[in-house]
């Protein structure tokens, strides 16, 4: 039987051009949080990155639905906030999932939270104190300087995961560092209005927003963590306000704007809705705009 070369040549040539780019093939990337998802996307722009949650869900409570199993499953990488904020449905995702790669922090699993020093550790948790995290305030993503500590550390796994792409990796680093210190500067100088005002706020979403900010959060509209809004606990509130130091009333935008409403109608307080992340509203499609989002609504409502 006659066998064409050139047909086993052209064989051999397509074998070699799958088997190397299969060598090439670019992560996986699960990430829990769009703030995540947003920075992955911008230290692995390459990367196959799916994000399971929207700033529109509150990222405490989601349900481990079979779409999501089957996208961990799949994933070399996952990239959450940690410090508690997903243990009440990631655990189910690991275990459903099969992966063991994202069971391990030394592996595929990497938590934004045990990059750096969080905000209110707590040395004892009790049902008592309502929804608390005893390893610190997880929504960290709202500290520009501690954001770059992550971006830092996740770069490492990058690497540590895809060798081969080592200098894009930290290529990528770079740019967005030197592109997120300029920024940092802008912003700065622009929220200096916001030093010293108070706030009530639902939750303590923004936390590290206001921390960065020298703002204060005078007043929580959750009687407890994790608890919704009482009319008892919010008269608590209207009777704060009568001492005229509050600039207004914040809900990120996935909770429920009822009680704010209630209170604000009650004191003559702005209420404002912030993006919680990326996505939130129109106007926060990366991490750099949902800053500059928050930011300038934080301006308008202190004109206010």
């Amino acid at each position: 039987m006659h066998i064409n070369s050139k047909l086993i040549k052209l064989s051999c040539a397509a074998m070699a051009m799958v088997f190397a780019q299969a060598a090439q093939a670019e992560l996986n990337i699960f990430a829990c949080e769009p703030e995540y998802a947003a920075l992955a996307k911008e230290l692995a722009p390459d990367a196959d990155i799916y994000g399971a949650t929207t700033a529109m869900q509150d990222p405490h409570q989601v349900q481990a639905r079979p779409s999501l199993i089957a996208k961990l499953r799949r994933a070399d990488l996952a990239v959450c906030a940690g410090a508690g904020l997903e243990v009440g449905w990631l655990p189910m995702l690991q275990m459903k999932s099969a992966n063991a790669k994202v069971r391990s922090t030394d592996e595929g699993l990497f938590y934004a939270a045990e990059q750096i020093q969080t905000l209110d550790k707590l040395d004892k948790v009790d049902r008592s104190m309502g929804d608390v995290h005893a390893q610190g305030n997880p929504h960290l993503h709202f500290d520009p300087e501690r954001l770059l500590q992550v971006a830092q550390a996740l770069t490492d796994r990058l690497i540590q995961l895809d060798p081969q792409g080592q200098v894009k990796y930290q290529a990528a680093l770079a740019d967005f560092s030197s592109r997120w210190q300029a920024q940092m500067l802008k912003w700065q100088a622009e929220a200096a209005p916001l030093k010293g005002k108070k706030v009530f706020a639902y939750h303590t979403s923004f936390r590290y927003l206001f921390n960065w900010l020298s703002m204060e959060q005078v007043g929580d509209l959750e009687p407890k963590p994790g608890l919704p809004p009482t009319t008892s606990h919010l008269a608590s509130l209207q009777k704060r306000a009568g001492q005229g130091d509050v600039m207004g009333i914040i809900v990120a935008s996935y909770q429920d704007e009822r009680g704010a409403d209630w209170l604000g109608e009650r004191t003559g307080l702005p209420v404002q809705v912030l993006p919680m992340s990326v996505g939130g509203n129109d106007d926060s499609q990366d991490l750099f705009s949902l800053y500059q989002s928050v930011i300038d609504l934080l301006l308008k409502m202190a004109q206010k």
